[in-house]
Parts: structure tokens; C-alpha cells; sequence
């Protein structure tokens, strides 16, 4: 009989997947409020980490950064530097003010950055991909595109999970995420790979995309690669603060830093291969 936690999962996967797919067909305002609203939630939980730790992140500053990202993404395509620039002199202004020279400055400091940078503005530049280019002439070519990297994600995670728990064998990063193994990353990899050129030939192509198969084998594999990382980092905060999850705001998943650990780092990499690739 399935375990609760099992249930949980498939449930709120059930949702989740249908509701991404309608939010990035959709795009616009409302994929860039559901970003912001997302990495508000991911930086909230890197402050709850942080606090844990005797760390006192500049929490609504971060809060209010980590909303305003994606939205300037696609309101303003403002300059991200500059943004970045004009939010560390106001938050080292407010950490003058609040905290002074024995509040940890900082440290303060440094875990608001990289907690709306974090949990906010590697998720933005989905807006990117969704909307460059000539996205505005050929939507539903840049649906799917956008789509490609985050079901290339999917079918990697869940090759690593099957070919991981049937295989077995030494672990990948026992300290880190006990339940990763060799098998299983060369199993989320070899899953990556194929959906790639699968779903490049069959699908991005048929959209008036040209992929060449060498394009959609580096595409699969840097993917799934990076995916992985993305998810044993999370845990590297998560180990350092004793948790095993971030937060419980997710039934059966834990929290939005946990459910969007491999996408972290997916969705920046797939921006830089798009560009790579004459895309973007």
C-alpha cells in the first residue's frame, strides 16, 4: 500500500504540472507575478535557514527584491546589474541604519542578496526564454521551448530515481543527499540525453526550431547535469542548518527550495545554451 508521503506527491504533482504548463503558455504578467510570488516564498525560506543559524537577513528587503526581479524582467527588461548594484546600496544603507557595526552587517547583508538572487532571479530568466526573441510571432514555438528544459528536468529526476533505487551501488554525496548514487546520476543523465532528442526531433522541430542532434545531445546532458547539482546544493544549506527540509508549505514535497532546487540552476543554463545556440 503507497505511504501517505507517496500520495501527497502524486497529488500535488498532478496540479502542479497541468498549472506550470497553463502559467508558461499563458506568460506575460502572469508567469512573472507566479515567479515573483515563488521567489518570495524561496527567499523567505533562505532567511528561515539563515535565522536558524543566528543569521538576520534584511528580510523585507529581500522580500520586496525577490518580487520586483521578475516583474522588472518583463515589465522594464531593466539592466539586472544595475538593479543588483541600486539593491546592495540600499540594503547596506538599511543595515547601517538597523544593525550597525555589532548587528553581523555583514553577514546580513550578504544572505538578503543571495536569497532574492537565489530564490528569485535564476527563476527569471524563464521570462527570458518565454519572451525573446521573436516570441511575440511565434508563441507557441517559444512555449515549448520554454517547456523543453523543465520536462527534460522531470524525466531526468525521475530516470535518477528509478535507475538509482533499482541499481543501487555506492553513494553519489552520502553526507549531502544520502539516497544519490552513481547509478542513479548516470541514470537521470542518459534520461536526459534521450528526452532531448526525442523531444527535439519530434517536437521543437516540427515548431520551426532546428536543433542539429549534437545541439539536443549537449542540450540533454548539460540539463540533466546541472539539474542534479542544483538539487544536491540545496541540501548543502539544508545539511549546515540540520533540516531536511526547507519549509513544510508543500504537502509531501517540503518546500519551494526543495521542489525547485534542480530548476536553479536549469533554467540560467538553459538561457546561456539558447544563446549559444543563436536563439536568444
Amino acid at each position: 500500500m503507497p505511504s501517505q508521503n507517496l500520495v501527497q506527491r502524486v497529488a500535488v504533482s498532478a496540479i502542479a504540472i497541468p498549472l506550470v504548463i497553463a502559467i508558461i503558455w499563458v506568460g506575460g504578467w502572469a508567469l512573472a507575478a507566479t515567479l515573483a510570488v515563488l521567489g518570495v516564498l524561496g527567499a523567505r525560506e533562505i532567511y528561515d535557514i539563515g535565522r536558524r543559524q543566528g543569521i538576520e537577513a534584511l528580510e523585507r528587503t529581500g522580500w520586496l527584491a525577490a518580487a520586483a526581479i521578475p516583474l522588472l524582467a518583463y515589465w522594464a527588461k531593466a539592466p539586472v546589474l544595475f538593479l543588483g548594484a541600486l539593491w546592495l546600496m540600499v540594503a547596506l544603507m538599511i543595515a547601517m541604519a538597523r544593525r550597525g557595526p555589532t548587528g553581523r552587517p555583514l553577514t546580513s547583508v550578504s544572505i538578503t542578496m543571495f536569497g532574492w538572487v537565489y530564490a528569485s532571479g535564476m527563476l527569471a530568466f524563464l521570462i527570458a526564454i518565454r519572451h525573446g526573441g521573436a516570441a511575440a510571432v511565434r508563441p507557441v514555438a517559444y512555449i515549448f521551448l520554454t517547456l523543453f528544459p523543465l520536462v527534460i528536468t522531470w524525466i531526468s529526476d525521475t530516470a535518477a530515481m528509478v535507475v538509482g533505487t533499482t541499481v543501487g551501488g555506492p553513494r553519489l554525496a552520502p553526507v549531502l543527499s544520502p539516497r544519490k548514487t552513481h547509478a542513479g546520476a548516470v541514470g537521470g543523465a542518459l534520461g536526459g540525453v534521450i528526452a532531448a532528442l526525442a523531444l527535439g526531433k519530434f517536437v521543437l522541430n516540427r515548431q520551426g526550431w532546428s536543433f542539429s542532434a549534437g545541439q539536443l545531445l549537449l542540450f540533454g546532458l548539460v540539463v540533466s547535469i546541472v539539474g542534479q547539482i542544483g538539487d544536491i546544493a540545496e541540501s548543502l544549506f539544508k545539511r549546515e542548518a540540520g533540516l531536511k527540509d526547507s519549509s513544510t508549505l508543500i504537502p509531501g514535497h517540503g518546500g519551494v527550495l526543495d521542489r525547485l532546487d534542480s530548476l536553479y540552476f536549469v533554467i540560467p543554463t538553459a538561457a546561456g545554451l539558447y544563446r549559444m545556440f543563436g536563439i536568444l
